[in-house]
């Protein structure tokens, strides 16, 4: 899993690729978190480069939610291809997070 980070003007972006599971969902916790801690935007993940997400990766991005909720922000997935989705629709998680099929002008100008 590689992961990158965009700060920006009340958005920041993560960018995410490989797989998100088991073997790497400590290391997706500590870097969300830590951008989290740093950055207090609403967070935008771009997952156009993610393979294969299991339990346990949506597991971390459940907990992103909750805590960018608790704060009165939102969790943006964007790029996702049709497996993500279909995994996403499948587990109503479609239904929580805020998913579109590109990143919006204003983070990235951010």
């Amino acid at each position: 899993m590689e992961l990158s980070v965009l700060p920006g003007a009340g958005a920041t972006v993560v960018t995410a690729a490989g797989d998100l599971d088991i073997a790497t969902s400590d290391e997706l916790r500590r870097y969300l978190h830590a951008v989290l801690d740093e950055h207090d935007s609403e967070l935008y993940v771009d997952v156009a480069a993610v393979q294969f997400i299991d339990s346990s990766g949506l597991g971390v991005l459940v907990s992103i939610y909750q805590r960018l909720v608790g704060r009165g922000q939102r969790l943006t997935l964007i790029s996702p291809h049709e497996r993500l989705l279909r995994t996403f629709r499948l587990t109503a998680l479609d239904q929580i997070f805020t998913i579109l099929p590109a990143l919006p002008a204003g983070p990235a100008a951010a």
